[in-house]
Formats: structure tokens, C-alpha cells, sequence
């Protein structure tokens, strides 16, 4: 204790770079959940400012507190209680499918109790990376060049939390945490055989699961045929691509999307984006894109310039998290990829999605000051 209680107090101001992108983020996240909610908590609650009340108080509070812990407390504590967390968020995904477990839209990926919801699928998000750092940067057991003792349990507690995530299902979820969990394997020095063994077998298990499940097959089939079920399997991509060209090279303006109270499913959600490009055209749009693009980079630069193995580990995992997430949002509502159910960091509503991702933040930033 004494040894990490001194390696602490040797820090240096944080990477004041990273912090300016994350407020910014969270600042233009607001301010368009203002815009798209409008129309929609107008309608519901009568009161056109409730979603973004909502996404305050159980969102960016509790993010802020996430914020705070993970720069202030040192970040190799977090090596001591990596797989109590992540034991801790497995068993709030079971919990999804327990009396706790709220269906909503046809999935079951909330927990209730009492007041409080949650989705645990965020959490493990965070908390998956954090393990896998610490274990794989243990400096006793060479766990990335091992295949009994690194490339065997890497593979089943990676297919634990898989099928729990695709039971629930959240299939565009486990593309995400998949990829970023490879990418700290790969960075932790696996062998070449390994990552590739890796990368096949989750892209065959995924392939079936798609193939044996009508609606995910429906969906990829839909995304291969744009033009046909416009009104049914390719409604919301269609509205989401009307609603990013009538935007223009500088949009409508702020606050002047039509779509979002008429037409376009989703629109504080999986679907801001498409209410982005409306109002601030392709430049706004383009700008944010490229805000989640230095954002992904400053972090993975930052990991790699780390002497330490597990800040490393960690900083090359957040980034490579938010850089796949903003990928699959932006590039599913803009038709690059078949459409997905995941929230746009920083910026989609969803209080768990904004805590966790602040959380990352703080803990990035803490790194950038000791490592």
C-alpha cells in the first residue's frame, strides 16, 4: 500500500487535450438530446425538456461521481478489484433475466429495483476491459503467449458474457466488446496464431447465431437490399438516410429537424445522429465524427506512450471502445453497415450509457497523469 500510496503522489497534470474532447462531447451531447427530445417529451410528458432532465439527474450526475472516483483514485487499485467488478456485472446481467429484468422493445437488457434501472451490458463494458487489462498484464504468469493459461480462458469468460449479452439480446453489443477485447489481447503480446484462431471463431459463432435467428437474418438480409421493404425492414434506415441528406452541407439548423417528430423511429437514441446531420448537415455531422476519431486516437497515443503495461492495456481498450461504438452508431444510421440497437457515446439517451463513458474518461485521465 505504501508503494502505490507513493507511486500516486508522483503525478503530473492529466492530458488537458483528452479532458477538453470529453467535455465537448458531453456539452454538444446535451445540447442535441435538447433538441431531439423536444418534440417527443412535449408529446408524452408535456414538457418538452424532460428527457434531457432525465439524462442529467440519473445520467451525467452519476457520471460526474464516475468521473471524479476513476481520476482521483489511483488506477492500479483498480488491478486489486478487476475480477470482483467484473463478477459483480456478470451476475447484473443474469439479473436481466430474473424478476428484476424490464422488457422493453422486445429485449430484455434492464434491471429494476425499486426506482432505479440500469442496463448491466454498459457496465460490463467498463468492467471487462478493466479485468482483462489486469490479467493480462500480471507480470508472475505470461498469460499472452500461453495457450492454456491465456488463449482458453480469454475465449470462455469471452463467451460468458457473449451469450449472456446475445440471450438478451444485444447481439450489436458483443460485435463491440469483442473487438475491443481482441484489440488488448493483441496488445498485450498474444501470439499471431492465437488472435486469428480468436477473430475466427467469434466471426463463425456470430455468422450462425445471425443465421439460425429469423430477425438478426431478417436484418442483415434487409441491410443487402436497401430498396426493398422501405415501409417495413428498412423503415428506419430509410428515414435515418432521408433525414442526414435533407440536412445538406450545413443543415436546417439547430432545433429544426422535421423528422424527429414525425417520421424517423428512435430519434433520442439509436437515431440522433440522423437528427444531427438534419440540423447541422454534413458538417456538424462530419465534425463529430471526427471529434469521436481524436477522442479514440488521444487514448490509444496515450496507451502506447505508458511505460506501465496495465495502463497500456487500459487506455488502448477505452479508445478502441468509444472508436468501434461511434463506428457502429454512425455508420448503421448512415447505411454503411446493417442497422444496430447502440446508443452514441456521449451523446444518445440513456443514463447508464453517459455514466459509463464519463467513468472511462475519469479513469483515462488518471492514467494520462501517472503512467
Amino acid at each position: 500500500m505504501a508503494r502505490a500510496n507513493s507511486a500516486a503522489g508522483k503525478g503530473h497534470r492529466p492530458d488537458y487535450f483528452l479532458l477538453a474532447l470529453v467535455f465537448v462531447l458531453v456539452v454538444f451531447g446535451l445540447a442535441m438530446l435538447a433538441s431531439a427530445s423536444s418534440d417527443l417529451g412535449k408529446t408524452k410528458f408535456n414538457d418538452s425538456y424532460y428527457y434531457l432532465k432525465h439524462q442529467i439527474y440519473f445520467g451525467l450526475s452519476l457520471g460526474v461521481a464516475g468521473f471524479a472516483a476513476g481520476y482521483f483514485i489511483f488506477y492500479k487499485r483498480l488491478k486489486k478489484i478487476a475480477l470482483p467488478l467484473l463478477l459483480l456485472s456478470v451476475g447484473a446481467l443474469a439479473m436481466v433475466f430474473t424478476r428484476f429484468g424490464l422488457e422493453l422493445q422486445n429485449a430484455t437488457r434492464w434491471v429494476k429495483i425499486g426506482p432505479l434501472s440500469f442496463q448491466p451490458a454498459e457496465i460490463v463494458k467498463l468492467t471487462f476491459i478493466i479485468y482483462l487489462a489486469a490479467w493480462l498484464s500480471n507480470t508472475q504468469i505470461k498469460r499472452a503467449g500461453n495457450f492454456f493459461e491465456g488463449f482458453v480462458p480469454f475465449m470462455l469468460t469471452s463467451a460468458v458474457i457473449a451469450g449472456l449479452l446475445l440471450a438478451q439480446p444485444a447481439t450489436s453489443t458483443v460485435v463491440i466488446l469483442l473487438a475491443t477485447a481482441l484489440v488488448v489481447y493483441a496488445l498485450s503480446g498474444a501470439k499471431k496464431r492465437y488472435i486469428a484462431a480468436a477473430v475466427c471463431i467469434a466471426a463463425l459463432c456470430i455468422a450462425f447465431i445471425i443465421y439460425v435467428t429469423p430477425y438478426r437474418k431478417a436484418r442483415i438480409l434487409g441491410f443487402l437490399s436497401p430498396q426493398n421493404n422501405a415501409s417495413t425492414q428498412n423503415y428506419q434506415i430509410t428515414q435515418a438516410k432521408t433525414a442526414i441528406g435533407s440536412g445538406g452541407l450545413f443543415g436546417k439548423g439547430y432545433g429544426q429537424s422535421v423528422t424527429k417528430a414525425s417520421s424517423l423511429p428512435a430519434p433520442i437514441d439509436d437515431s440522433i445522429f440522423a437528427v444531427i446531420g438534419e440540423e447541422l448537415g454534413f458538417v456538424g455531422a462530419g465534425g463529430l465524427a471526427v471529434l469521436f476519431a481524436l477522442l479514440a486516437f488521444r487514448m490509444i497515443w496515450l496507451g502506447m506512450k505508458c511505460r506501465d503495461q496495465f495502463g497500456r492495456l487500459l487506455l488502448a481498450g477505452f479508445g478502441s471502445l468509444i472508436a468501434f461504438q461511434s463506428f457502429m452508431n454512425m455508420g448503421a444510421i448512415s447505411g454503411l453497415i446493417p442497422l444496430t440497437g447502440v446508443p452514441l457515446p456521449f451523446i444518445s439517451y440513456g443514463g447508464t450509457a453517459l455514466a459509463i463513458f464519463l467513468t472511462i474518461s475519469g479513469v483515462a485521465a488518471n492514467v494520462s497523469r501517472y503512467a
